[in-house]
């Protein structure tokens, strides 16, 4: 019998990696297939693939939209594609997989030699890696920011005092955001040799202003200036060992940082400052435009690119001190899944038994600000579900904007309504999750027909 294997790696480790794997072992089981899969989430790997079930594997299937160690499968047929293909399609990749035919050794040198021609390209995946390192520092820095708000920290900032040193350390937590976002953008785009130079570009967009911006492109410059000096530059044999842990860093940190102050830095600064000063001016239409905008796309595909793209604008306005795009985001993130859960509730006769547990389900995950949760419905009937997944995400995003909510943390769902500070508006912020929630179950109840009449996409 052959044997599979399978990683599965999302840019938040939240849920998309965990629905990946479930998709493709179930998917094993009713085929009768000797499969594991490995998942790469937030709190690290899990269930890992050893060096001997790697050897014996026919085949490995990557379902990954962040950068993973492939070095490790080398020789081996590999199947790349994005977690949402594993979660749609995980018949059809098994199928794949087990039909791919063992390689010969020079087709095995044709594949490493196609993987060197394609290393550092991904402009999505490397921008996704420096964001799943990102978040973490944002969530734990907002919190700590709020707390040390609620014990008082502007009435009580004087040195050694317990709200002080909550202060302090979220707002170290702070800075390492855009060091850290643009590092590992780099470390994606090179691997090690690029960590160093992605960071100081990072500390270098922190310290002149650039932001989250200046991050991403000094992230981008640093990664590819080192992979050009990986290819370009060549030394003498003996030298060899010290092109990853000197030559390269040393090198690509001064070139990068040269282009940076000298071309780059005062006109990405001046961009900023003009997002910046436009973001803080906006209020009426324009403010419930970017709200409706923003949680439109939260819900067009549910942890896709478009979706990942709104929510990293949001979480990188965070180190601005721009809240409220945020708010919107996670608003209408929690909507779609809670819609579905209050139509599966209210509007009983338009779904199966099977379709009202997972409902159930979707509100434990909408609640959480896991936008997932909607994906088995927008999937059974997308041309129906998706429009009101849509419009009551936009209507929560625009509601958070109209009632001037903000947000300092970018996850934590419902539960980070409850810790002081760390949202305004509390009340008013909590109303537009509800409208959006609502909307989104009357239209799904409305669109949707019967089970049994339900088109299959």
């Amino acid at each position: 019998m052959k044997k599979l294997l399978a990683v599965t790696a999302c840019p938040t480790g939240i849920a998309h990696t965990y629905m990946a794997a479930e998709a493709l072992d179930q998917a094993a089981k009713e085929k009768d297939v000797d499969m594991k899969v490995e998942t790469q989430g937030s709190v690290g790997a899990e269930n890992e693939l050893t060096a001997e079930e790697i050897r014996e594997a026919h085949a490995i299937i990557l379902a990954v939209d962040t950068n993973v160690d492939e070095e490790r499968f080398a020789g081996k047929n590999i199947i790349r594609v994005g977690v949402s293909e594993a979660i749609k399609n995980a018949d059809g990749l098994i199928d794949r997989a087990l039909n791919m035919e063992e390689k010969s050794s020079d087709e095995h040198d044709e594949q490493v030699s196609k993987q060197e021609k394609n290393e550092g390209t991904g402009f999505y995946k490397h921008l996704m890696n420096g964001v799943s390192f990102m978040i973490p520092l944002i969530v734990a820095g907002g919190l700590l920011l709020a707390i040390s708000f609620a014990f008082g920290v502007e009435n009580s900032p004087e040195e050694g005092s317990l709200p002080a040193y909550l202060g302090q350390i979220g707002g170290l937590a702070f800075s390492m955001i855009v060091p850290v976002l643009a590092g590992f953008i780099a470390y994606s785009i090179s691997d090690k040799p690029g960590l160093a130079p992605g960071l100081v570009a990072g500390l270098i967009a922190d310290d002149v202003g650039t932001g989250f911006l200046g991050g991403i492109i000094g992230g981008f410059l640093a990664g590819y200036v080192t992979l050009a000096i990986k290819k370009f530059v060549k030394v003498p044999k003996n030298f060899e060992g010290l092109m990853p842990v000197l030559i390269m860093p040393l090198f690509s940190t001064l070139i990068t940082g040269l282009l940076l102050f000298y071309i780059i830095n005062d006109p990405v600064a001046a961009m900023m400052t003009g997002l910046e000063n436009w973001l803080q001016s906006m209020s009426g239409a324009n403010a419930i435009l970017l709200g409706l905008i923003l949680g439109a796309m939260m819900a067009v595909d549910m942890g896709g690119p478009v979706n990942k793209t709104a929510y990293a604008f949001a979480s990188g306005l965070l180190a601005s001190e721009l809240y409220g795009p945020m708010a919107a985001v996670m608003a209408a993130g929690m909507t779609p899944p809670l819609g579905v859960w209050l139509a599966t509730v209210f509007a009983k006769h338009k779904f199966n038994k099977e379709q009202r547990e997972a409902g159930k389900a979707a509100s434990v995950l909408g609640i959480s600000f896991i936008t997932e949760g909607a994906i088995p419905f927008a999937a059974a009937d997308p041309f129906r579900v998706i429009p009101a997944l849509v419009v009551g995400s936009a209507t929560a995003g625009a509601l958070t904007m109209a009632f001037d909510a903000l947000l300092r943390v970018s996850h934590g769902g419902v539960f980070v309504l409850f810790v002081p500070n760390a949202v305004t508006n509390v009340f008013l912020y909590a109303l537009a999750i509800a409208i959006g929630a609502v909307v989104t179950a009357v239209l799904v109840a409305l669109f949707k027909k019967k089970p049994e009449q339900v088109t299959e996409a």
